[in-house]
């Protein structure tokens, strides 16, 4: 067998290409994977806001949602 000796900013360039490849080939999945990561970023950056407002009620919430359809 052959010995294969790769220096460090070699390895670091076929990482760098094969992960490339792999989002390209598979980048419905990433767009999606993305996606879920903002809105949960988004969700927890609103249940933070929330946990320094005022509690309103439910009716209150919907009538909000009634108005914007």
């Amino acid at each position: 067998m052959a010995e294969l000796n790769l220096d460090e900013d070699t390895i670091k360039q076929i990482f760098k290409t094969a992960l490339v490849e792999v989002i390209r080939e598979n980048q419905e999945v990433f767009s999606d994977l993305f996606a879920e990561i903002i809105e949960d970023i988004a969700l927890e950056k609103a249940i933070k806001e929330g946990e320094n407002t005022e509690p309103v009620s439910r009716e209150t919430i919907f009538n909000i949602f009634k108005n914007k359809a």
